[in-house]
This record gives C-alpha cells, sequence and structure tokens, in this order.
C-alpha cells in the first residue's frame, strides 16, 4: 500500500477513493507521528533558546563588553543553540545524526582551510574588541597610514586619513604589527627642532619660541614647554622643543609653531643656516 501511494505522488497514478484513503491513512500512521514529535521538540527547544538568549542578553548588556563582540558572540551563540535543537528533533524521531554531524565537520574543516586568511582577520577582529589597544575615535599610524579609527569590524578596521581618504586594513595585519595609538594618552607631546646660527643669542631664541607656544591657549601648561640645545652642526645649533597638547590639537600647535617661529626669528634677526655653494674664480 506505501509503495502504491508513493506511485502515485511520483507518476500520477489513478486510485480510486477507497485506495487513495487507505494509503493516506498508511502514511499518517507512518509518518506523521515522527513529523509531529520533530514539530513539538522544535518548537518547545526553540522556545527554550529564546529565553537562555534573552537571559544570557540581560547578563551581557550589563557588562562593559564592546557592542561589535556581544553581536557578534551572540549570532555564533544563536546559530548554534539552533543547530542543537534541530539535532536533538531529529534524533529523536530516529534520524541518525551522527552522519549529519560528521558531514557538517567535514564540511567546516574544509571551509576553514578555504578561509583560513577571513578566519584569521575574524580571531584578530575579536582579539581587538576584547583587549582594546584602539577604539572607535582614536588616532592611528600604521605603515605609513595616519587617521582617525572610524570603525573595527569583524574582518578589518576601518582608518579615515587625514586626507578623507577611507582605509580598511585586515584587523590580522593589526594584530601582526606595531601600530602606533597617537591618542592612548590623555596628552600628547610635539617635538619641534630648529637650527640657529652660531652667532645668534640663544636665550632670545628660546625666549621666542615659549611666548609663541604659550601664547596659544591649545597648548598644555602642565607639562610646560621646554626648550633644549640639541646638537652642534656643521652649519649652526640645533635647538629642539617640547609642547604638550590634547591629541585633537596636534596638527593644529604642530603647524602654528613651525609657520610663527620662522615669521618671529626674521623680525628678531635670528638667522637660520643653510648650506651655501662657494664659486672661486682661479
Amino acid at each position: 500500500m506505501e509503495r502504491k501511494f508513493q506511485n502515485i505522488l511520483l507518476n500520477g497514478d489513478k486510485m480510486d477513493d477507497f485506495d487513495f484513503i487507505s494509503a493516506l491513512n498508511s502514511f499518517n500512521e507512518k509518518y506523521l507521528p515522527k513529523i509531529l514529535i520533530f514539530l513539538l521538540v522544535f518548537v518547545v527547544g526553540s522556545l527554550i533558546v529564546k529565553l537562555l538568549l534573552k537571559l544570557i542578553r540581560k547578563i551581557i548588556d550589563k557588562s562593559k563588553i564592546e557592542r561589535t563582540v556581544i553581536t557578534f558572540f551572540f549570532s555564533i551563540l544563536k546559530i548554534v543553540l539552533y543547530l542543537i535543537v534541530v539535532m536533538t528533533a531529529l534524533s529523536t524521531i530516529g534520524v541518525n545524526v551522527s552522519s549529519i554531524i560528521t558531514t557538517f565537520a567535514a564540511a567546516a574543516i574544509t571551509a576553514g582551510l578555504a578561509l583560513q586568511e577571513s578566519l584569521g582577520n575574524v580571531a584578530s577582529g575579536v582579539v581587538i574588541l576584547i583587549s582594546k589597544p584602539f577604539v572607535a575615535g582614536d588616532i592611528l599610524e600604521f605603515e605609513g597610514i595616519k587617521g582617525y579609527v572610524r570603525s573595527i569590524r569583524v574582518f578589518s578596521t576601518q582608518i579615515h586619513t587625514f586626507d578623507n581618504k577611507i582605509v580598511n586594513i585586515p584587523n590580522s595585519r593589526l594584530t601582526a604589527n606595531n601600530v602606533t595609538n597617537c591618542t592612548g594618552q590623555t596628552n600628547r607631546r610635539i617635538n619641534l627642532s630648529y637650527t640657529v646660527g652660531y652667532d645668534d643669542d640663544i636665550d632670545l631664541v628660546r625666549k621666542i619660541i615659549l611666548d609663541l607656544a604659550k601664547s596659544d591657549e591649545r597648548v598644555l601648561k602642565d607639562p610646560e614647554p621646554k626648550v633644549y640645545v640639541d646638537k652642534y652642526l656643521d652649519s649652526g645649533i640645533q635647538i629642539v622643543a617640547w609642547v604638550w597638547v590634547e591629541p585633537d590639537d596636534y596638527y593644529g600647535v604642530y603647524y602654528m609653531m613651525q609657520e610663527n617661529v620662522l615669521k618671529e626669528f626674521k623680525k628678531n634677526g635670528v638667522t637660520i643656516p643653510y648650506p651655501h655653494i662657494q664659486l672661486v674664480k682661479e
């Protein structure tokens, strides 16, 4: 009877009402209980998963874990729990789930080998989000790239450079190489260097630089600006100046000092030595 019912479904064979009802009853007796049991286990399991996820979400929301990490792990956990529910429901109706698990495992291994680099970026992204060597909004310097961290994603970190470009850097490169976080501290030191002539007044040079630095409200008073004699060069004396600012003011103060120091040097007669070529006529 079961075979006849299958032939009808596949080949469209005709049958009378009595044969159809008999075949349908036979099908229901054999498969309907399993279908109902599967649906019952799946529905109950789904309700348990929803309650469990809701409880975990409340616990995680109270933590200080990065939102991106929470979303990433929560998505994986949700998939895993629903897979467990499906496997449990299948095993309840007598399906051999061992072969299914073996097939999934083999496929996962194959996919893992094919996507090794991508999985490395995912792992590195998780490490960055948990350890927080930098966060969104920080200024980074990496392999000649300078800019603000726009976002930290699962596969890559997005940098908004100072010349208004968007650069996506794979997370594995950021964890495997040295990255400079320019905003990791509350203030940042600007290192300035000038060369003046041997005949110039060093005290005057120091006063010009310090007065310019202290006149700018962006320059911090603690630590206070410093000016030192650094090196004795062939053409003049090298002067270094240290000025501390908040990270966001770094480049504004840097270029202000570079321009105004030059103007004040010229105004006060301070010479800036540069190479000369002397031609001797024989």
